[in-house]
């Protein structure tokens, strides 16, 4: 489970340090068939996207709710399967199980071909579907000179200890909520007796 989150971390990864321009320049060299799966993928009326910038953003809204569904991967798998087809020609019998040097081989021209980001994202799609040369794509995508993905941009730390003030403020919100319902149920109560003893 635990290598099973870290696959999809830097799939995740590998999708959201992609922009928004070489997301649209890999979709549009898409054959057509790949294209109407993914916008179908996305929940596009039939006849897929007429915006481009709708399209990725229905594509990262998916993928982000899809993480442990499946979507998030079948994203990926019909945006990456080009250049994986390519990688697995280059690679040839090597392509089962390659070592670091057989990738180090291929690499550059993929990269030139369909872009760093699109080469990322099919290692780490291959990671997250399970490939026998995980450890090593995950290395790669950790490690490499060229190939790591950058590092998150940690979120700003919250603040741990609230002032005291806040505290009080808080409290005497609640304490003032409490009051009104407290009040509002004696008053119901009341109309209830009344009712009755008509």
């Amino acid at each position: 489970m635990k290598n099973r989150l870290q696959a999809l971390s830097l799939l995740d990864r590998a999708l959201a340090t992609m922009s928004d321009e070489e997301l649209e320049s890999l979709i549009e060299t898409l054959p057509e068939d790949h294209r109407a799966a993914l916008d179908k993928l996305c929940g596009a009326r039939e006849g897929g996207f007429e915006e481009s910038s709708a399209r990725i953003l229905a594509l990262r809204s998916t993928a982000a709710r899809g993480r442990m569904s499946g979507a998030l991967e079948q994203i990926a798998t019909v945006l990456t399967d080009p250049c994986l087809a390519e990688c697995i020609t280059k690679l040839g019998d090597a392509s089962d199980n390659p070592t670091e040097a057989d990738l180090a081989e291929v690499t550059p021209g993929l990269i030139e071909q369909f872009g760093l980001a699109t080469v990322r994202l099919t290692l780490a799609a291959s990671i997250a579907g399970e490939a026998a040369a995980s450890a090593v794509l995950t290395r790669l995508l950790k490690h490499d000179e060229v190939l790591a993905l950058p590092e998150r941009d940690e979120p700003a730390a919250l603040p741990t200890v609230l002032t005291r003030e806040a505290d009080e403020e808080t409290k005497a919100r609640r304490r003032a909520a409490k009051e009104r319902k407290q009040a509002e149920a004696r008053l119901r109560r009341e109309q209830q007796a009344k009712a009755r003893h008509r």
